[in-house]
């Protein structure tokens, strides 16, 4: 999943209607993930990860040629900030990743649906901590029931439900960093795969010296699915950004609630997982916080519109 801060104009409605499809294939994309890194259970979430940052780097370096957008590019390079915050947001999101595939094929799909629900909620807190942000009475209500779901499920199921509050955590911090640095989608990927290559690069020989590497001739299949992690990755994100520069960002805000749905659906429906009645009650009330906050600001962009220019 990403957290772009692009602001929506209008647009002509055959634009409206290809971003909506846009928006729709990027956040199904995001649920459905699951089920690609199931097919690669048998390869540690290390290996997975090294790849998925190799093949992303590849898959964007062919689109930004193609889109001819090597300029941004080179702009970014020329400053000391920017390759900095490549580096940090390149260090959050492979740690999101890490978790996140390593939670998948480990059974706890559902509780990673879990932190991408808290993921709006959290980035008001944000909003309101770091860059000054107000929240209004409905805001502080939504965070407040999503924060009683969590504590219920702390103490009801007995376990704190780490996977989801880091993967929250580190998602909503890659959002902070992504909106200070301002990076398009496919310019700011290749900069943060670009800035932690090396690392995937150094693992990946590792394992090929050590013989114990997943990607080989011996296994064409299971290369050719390491090998994809990089479109998986990478198509989803050029999506989301043509959705977000083409239609509301309140519509936007609807349909990133696929994303999550899918893959508690999945969790809960494909893998059978379990799904407790203290996980129930959490989620109850973060749905509960979604509607209200979606609600307010669906209501905050209608009384702006009726406003005098």
């Amino acid at each position: 999943m990403a957290n772009e801060n692009i602001e929506a104009v209008p647009q002509p409605r055959s634009n409206a209607s290809l971003g909506l499809v846009s928006g729709t294939l990027a956040f199904v994309s995001w649920g459905l993930v699951p089920l690609y890194w199931k097919l690669l259970q048998t390869v540690p979430a290390l290996e997975i990860l090294c790849h998925r940052l190799i093949w992303s780097l590849a898959f964007s370096a062919v689109l930004l040629a193609i889109q001819r957008r090597w300029e941004e590019v080179w702009v970014a390079f020329r400053s000391a900030r920017q390759l900095a915050l490549a580096a940090a947001s390149g260090a959050a999101i492979c740690f999101n990743w890490f978790i996140f595939i390593w939670a998948v094929n480990s059974g706890h799909i559902v509780e990673t649906s879990l932190g991408y629900f808290m993921i709006p909620l959290v980035n008001v807190l944000l909003g309101a901590a770091l860059f000054g942000e107000r929240l209004r009475r409905m805001q502080w209500i939504a965070v407040a029931l999503a924060a009683v779901g969590v504590l219920s499920l702390t103490l009801g199921y007995g376990a704190f439900p780490w996977i989801g509050i880091v993967l929250c955590g580190s998602f909503a911090l890659y959002g902070v960093l992504r909106k200070v640095s301002r990076a398009d989608s496919l310019p700011g990927l290749f900069l943060e795969s670009a800035a932690v290559a090396p690392f995937a690069l150094g693992y990946i020989a590792y394992l090929a010296i050590a013989g114990v590497s997943s990607f080989s001739p011996t296994f064409p299949a299971q290369s050719l699915l390491l090998a994809g992690g990089g479109v998986v990755t990478a198509l989803p994100l050029l999506w989301f950004a043509h959705a977000a520069r083409t239609i509301p960002l309140s519509t936007l805000g609807l349909i990133q609630y696929l994303s999550p749905t899918l893959t508690f659906l999945i969790g809960t429906l494909l893998y059978d997982e379990p799904f407790t009645r203290a996980h129930l009650f959490t989620f109850v009330c973060i749905w509960l916080g979604l509607a209200l906050f979606t609600a307010d600001a669906r209501w905050q962009a209608a009384k702006r519109l009726r406003m005098p220019k």
